[in-house]
């Protein structure tokens, strides 16, 4: 994580989790927060659980842990959105609480996207690759050795 992009993205993917977190525990006490409810409480269990697995793998700069953020967001709150728009356009009036669904559900739709645009469009990613292994031993040019005609070559003769 090399750019304050993927800071704030990480930031606010965190709180977002929270919130979730909050959100599902306060339903679980028959309690909704702002009227808002989580939209199928099993599976957002497992989502907050697989979040955690994504983020890791979004810190570490795997696209694979950002589409798998983004699909399983996509496929959670994307029904909801669309449920949420198809009732605006057929001239319905949404309530207070549908409507901070819908807009939590946006949220939760434009935050993986936005992830996975970051790590797409990183160019560092691809073209200077950290490895921990080497680097240490040929990015260190300070402690190479200069060989003169003096250095030895290990052509040592038997007598």
């Amino acid at each position: 994580m090399k750019n304050l992009s993927t800071y704030l993205l990480v930031m606010f993917m965190i709180m977002f989790w929270g919130f979730r977190v909050v959100l599902t525990l306060m339903s679980q006490m028959g309690e909704g927060l702002m009227g808002i409810v989580p939209i199928n409480m099993n599976f957002e269990i497992i989502l907050l659980f697989a979040s955690l697995i994504c983020f890791v793998l979004i810190v570490k700069r795997k696209i694979l842990g950002a589409a798998l953020y983004l699909a399983l967001y996509g496929i959670y709150f994307g029904g909801d959105l669309t449920n949420q728009i198809s009732k605006i356009t057929t001239g319905g009036v949404l309530t207070v609480s549908e409507m901070g669904s819908a807009f939590f559900s946006l949220i939760g739709i434009i935050i993986p996207l936005a992830v996975l645009v970051d790590l797409l469009l990183d160019k560092n990613r691809k073209a200077h690759p950290v490895d921990k292994k080497t680097d240490w031993f040929y990015k260190n040019e300070q402690f190479d050795r200069e060989m003169d005609e003096r250095a030895d070559k290990n052509n040592y003769r038997t007598l």
